[in-house]
C-alpha cells in the first residue's frame, strides 16, 4: 500500500494506492495519522489506484469522518471503483462519505 499526504490550498489530499487491507491497517494507520486532526480542513482521498480494501481499511476511514466533521471539514472520497463502492454500499458507510 502506497500513501501520499500534501496540503494544498488549505486542504489535505491523500492519494491511496494498492490493497488497504488487515496487515496494510496498522502501516496505513500512521502514515494517515495527520488527517485525524485536521483542525477543520477538508480532506479528499484519491482511490483511483485503490484496488482493494478490507474492514481495517473501513474503520481507518471512518475515524478521519469523525475527527473531521467534528471539526467543520468534510471527507470527499474521489475516483472510486464500482467494485470498491459495493464495499461501501454492503457495510452500510456509502450514505457517511461523499463520492465524486
Amino acid at each position: 500500500m502506497k500513501t501520499k499526504i500534501e496540503e494544498i490550498d488549505g486542504k489535505w489530499i491523500a492519494t491511496l494506492e494498492g490493497e488497504m487491507d488487515t496487515a496494510a491497517a496498522l502501516e496505513m494507520e500512521e502514515v494517515l495519522a495527520p488527517l485525524y486532526n485536521s483542525n477543520g480542513k477538508d480532506i479528499t482521498f484519491d482511490c483511483t489506484h485503490l484496488e482493494y480494501i478490507a474492514s481495517s481499511g473501513l474503520r481507518i476511514l471512518l475515524g478521519i469522518l469523525k475527527n473531521a466533521k467534528a471539526n467543520g471539514g468534510k471527507v470527499v472520497l474521489k475516483n472510486v471503483s464500482n467494485d470498491i463502492k459495493d464495499v461501501f454500499r454492503m457495510t452500510g458507510f456509502i450514505d457517511l462519505f461523499i463520492f465524486e
